[in-house]
């Protein structure tokens, strides 16, 4: 947890605090006040709300799913809902079991150490988000590179910046798109085309983006999750000999590390009117900024918050949102956690961090929590 949420954590429910630009918005860390929030339609995502708590000090573009209210959210979330069902999640598991193999292959081949970030991490979850909306085995190399660009930079080419990257893959995607209406594929692209046939250009803009969204969105919060979840466990040793031992835990290791790390941690909300909660009012036109982690290690809601325990129930965690706009593929999320903590803790035993533990560098982005680098060895 960030230093500064200790003193946030005892002001809780709700607390102002200052942005980087002066202005004040209200954070969230209660459990139940959050709740209550985010299921109410009187807080809005759409960044072109005013006083929305834009943290990175300039405007972003509202993206299909994260920054729209209903009734167009609930129409996108419609077209996606049935795709992201246990189902299709489940037979694309032997396929992302044979990703993370050739990954820890690849590591292996490469020496006794590796970057996890770069290595595991962030190109299982960019294969299996690739794999679930069609893309040609083929393709995921050039996209894996501009996901990695965008999440990460690039080093070898310092002009091309993350704005760039999300551009190349829009402009893939849509050429992709249009091959997928002459000749169908397998995928959620094939399903979406089919069942929605494109009208205009503006059907095809809003597609391009919406597939955009689902290629690079959950990539790093997922990759982010998966290797913060791994440093979790080798810093405790005696939770990961457990769950190395017995397997079945995986599934609820997987809850409590979401619980715990709370990847995606600041959902921010603008008021279109005034609410009334936890003694406060939030004046329409205030940012709200609604702290998963918080809420996820309130006191109130949770024994011991700040201790791992693979064998606790966690279940009702937020990390993956809540109210309207959880995140559709949690369950994908859940899939590719599961498998990359398995393989990783059965084909690697004497895995470890190459580093002290407080050299692990965090992420600097504003709303992420989790480590940007993993360097271990074994």
């Amino acid at each position: 947890m960030p230093p500064g949420y200790v003193e946030l954590r005892k002001r809780r429910p709700l607390s102002r605090v200052s942005l980087g630009d002066g202005r004040e918005v209200w954070l969230v860390a209660g459990n139940a006040e959050g709740r209550a929030l985010l299921r109410d339609s009187r807080l809005s995502s759409s960044t072109s709300r005013p006083g929305f708590p834009c943290l990175a000090g300039q405007e972003v573009p509202e993206l299909p799913l994260i920054g729209t209210d209903d009734p167009v959210h609930a129409g996108q979330r419609r077209l996606l809902a049935s795709s992201f069902g246990i189902r299709r999640i489940a037979a694309l598991r032997p396929q992302i079991e044979r990703t993370a193999e050739e990954l820890i292959d690849a590591m292996f081949a490469g020496g006794d150490g590796a970057e996890l970030v770069r290595a595991y991490s962030l190109p299982l979850a960019c294969d299996a988000s690739f794999a679930f909306l069609g893309v040609p085995r083929e393709e995921r190399h050039l996209l894996k590179d501009l996901v990695r660009s965008t999440l990460l930079g690039s080093p070898e080419k310092e002009t091309h910046t993350s704005q760039h990257a999300f551009t190349d893959i829009q402009d893939h995607l849509r050429e992709l798109i249009a091959r997928k209406e002459r000749n169908p594929g397998d995928g959620l692209i094939d399903e979406l085309l089919a069942a929605h046939p494109l009208r205009d250009e503006a059907d095809r803009d809003e597609l391009v983006l919406l597939c955009t969204v689902l290629a690079t969105g959950g990539n790093e919060t997922t990759s982010a999750t998966i290797a913060t979840s791994v440093f979790a466990l080798l810093e405790h040793p005696e939770q990961a000999a457990v769950l190395r031992a017995d397997p079945t835990l995986t599934a609820a290791a997987v809850e409590e590390l979401n619980r715990l790390i709370s990847a995606g941690d600041a959902l921010l909300r603008a008021a279109v009117a005034d609410i009334e909660i936890a003694g406060h009012t939030i004046r329409a036109g205030d940012g709200v900024i609604i702290s998963t982690m918080l809420m996820n290690r309130d006191p109130g809601a949770w024994d011991g918050p700040d201790v791992l325990d693979i064998r606790r129930r966690a279940t009702r965690h937020v990390a993956f949102g809540y109210g309207i706009h959880q995140c559709v593929g949690q369950n994908l999320a859940r899939a590719e956690m599961e498998i990359a903590l398995n393989t990783l803790l059965r084909r690697v035993p004497t895995l470890r961090l190459a580093v002290p533990a407080d050299q692990v560098r965090s992420t600097t982005a504003t709303t992420q929590e989790g480590v940007a680098e993993l360097p271990v060895t074994w």
